[in-house]
């Protein structure tokens, strides 16, 4: 993993104005990942979409976090179907 990929859990809490509290309820649900490295506590950039996801759904429609770790559970269920559809799909090309 590089350190180039990595943003300071306090940068973030900067940046987005959400306390820190936000951030590690985040990651103790599954949300998100948090990396430690030498002290610090970073979120790697492939992370950041899902946790600004959440935040806009946090703040915008107020849900609490029993709500974002249930919509977060129905989107990856929402992913896996689309990925298990196109391999299907692709399956389905070989034969026609």
């Amino acid at each position: 993993m590089r350190k180039d990929d990595l943003i300071p859990a306090e940068e973030i809490c900067v940046r987005y104005k959400v306390q820190r509290q936000f951030i590690n309820s985040l990651y103790e649900s599954g949300i998100i990942e948090i990396v430690v490295e030498e002290e610090t506590e970073y979120i790697h950039c492939d992370h950041l979409s899902n946790f600004e996801r959440m935040m806009r759904l946090h703040r915008d429609l107020d849900i609490n976090l029993e709500g974002l770790e249930a919509v977060n559970h129905l989107l990856n269920q929402i992913k896996e179907l689309q990925q298990d559809n196109l391999r299907l799909r692709n399956r389905l090309g070989l034969y026609e």
